[in-house]
């Protein structure tokens, strides 16, 4: 998470991750979902939390979830089914599950069949919110394999000199193990910021910043304000001379390779029907994993090494930082604004969940 959208620590409260896996389980439970679901969802929340992708961690994502199992417009015991399939690809119906579950189970087959015959592809259809995208490719990156995972998102992005939204949100993740370094995760929406660091920067009380948004009629928003209560989001690059045709053109790449594979249609088309897309590339089937192992640590090093520019106290690659957060977090807690935890308290005494969180002031 960039450090602009960070919690003050005033306003924090650290909370050790398996507490909060323990009580978002338990509400999961509560609100219908099965023991294994609910554990798999609790587990790519907090994977977002543990890591810094606070966007799609349980503070922001969790309401809508709770509003959307209570209304019918999530499935709490999906049984997703294999309705195409050949030895290295299927198409999933994921019966109106949450991604958080479906998806990391898409993935998980896409893995079987990249052992079985070197890549593995699965699209699904009917779904519902991802989560981070990171989470379902580090799976592959887990198993060995360069995993691949991009969704759907929210339709609130116009297109490249738009004025109405077309295009969802619209991630790409990539996951690719290295030896014993952190692996190079990227994982990135193809808008010009993600949705979610809206909503952050609007509890913050944070301004958005050029290039981010756009006014009601499209016109971009280039200049630091406050976020207003109505407005459209950019592609990535926020206008046609900062590259926004890019952030449109791969936005609308994910969406032909999710939404219109799976058999969906776009997104825009289909608000609510999220389809996601999941690949494991099986390293081996391609070169000699040894070499690759060693030379993608290698390269991740030559990165790292790389002299900064003025100003600058490092380079990074994606994942690394991550990777730091997360072992920072593990032992020191994950902070959360005090009226996210507080909200959980109030909701785990609603559904009768118990809960090790502390009360805040």
């Amino acid at each position: 998470m960039d450090d602009y959208f960070a919690v003050p620590e005033a306003l924090a409260v650290r909370v050790a991750p398996p507490v909060m896996t323990a009580t978002v389980t338990g509400l999961f439970r509560a609100l219908g979902m099965t023991d294994a679901h609910a554990a798999q969802c609790a587990e790519t929340l907090l994977y977002a939390d543990r890591r810094g992708i606070d966007s799609h961690g349980v503070s922001n994502m969790f309401p809508y979830y709770v509003a959307d199992l209570r209304a019918g417009r999530i499935n709490p015991t999906p049984e997703p089914r294999v309705v195409r399939e050949t030895p290295a690809t299927a198409t999933l119906d994921c019966d109106q599950g949450l991604g958080l579950s479906v998806a990391a189970d898409a993935m998980r087959l896409a893995i079987a069949k990249a052992s079985a015959v070197g890549m593995g592809t699965v699209v699904a259809g009917n779904g519902r919110h991802f989560g981070a995208a990171a989470y379902h490719a580090h799976l592959a990156a887990d198993a060995g394999c360069i995993g691949l995972a991009m969704t759907v998102g929210g339709i609130q992005v116009t297109p490249t000199f738009g004025a109405e939204p077309m295009l969802g949100l619209n991630p790409i993740a990539v996951a690719v193990p290295a030896r014993d370094r952190p692996p190079f995760v990227f994982d990135a929406s193809m808008s010009s910021v993600a949705g979610n660091k809206i909503r952050i920067a609007k509890r913050l009380g944070l301004d958005v910043k050029p290039g981010w948004i756009a006014q009601e009629d499209g016109t971009p928003i280039m200049t630091a304000q406050p976020v207003p209560d109505r407005f459209h989001m950019l592609p990535l690059g926020g206008t046609r001379d900062l590259g926004s045709h890019k952030g449109y053109g791969l936005a609308l790449i994910v969406d032909i390779l999710s939404g219109m594979l799976a058999g969906t249609g776009p997104g825009f088309a289909n608000v609510g029907n999220i389809s996601h897309h999941c690949t494991a590339y099986r390293i081996d089937a391609f070169c000699d994993p040894d070499w690759f192992a060693e030379t993608m640590a290698g390269y991740l090093d030559d990165l790292a090494a790389c002299p900064p520019a003025p100003g600058e106290e490092r380079v990074v690659y994606a994942g690394q930082v991550e990777a730091e957060t997360e072992a920072e977090r593990t032992r020191n807690g994950i902070p959360y604004h005090r009226d996210v935890v507080r909200y959980f308290v109030e909701l785990a005494h609603e559904l009768g969940v118990d809960t090790d969180l502390p009360t805040p002031a």
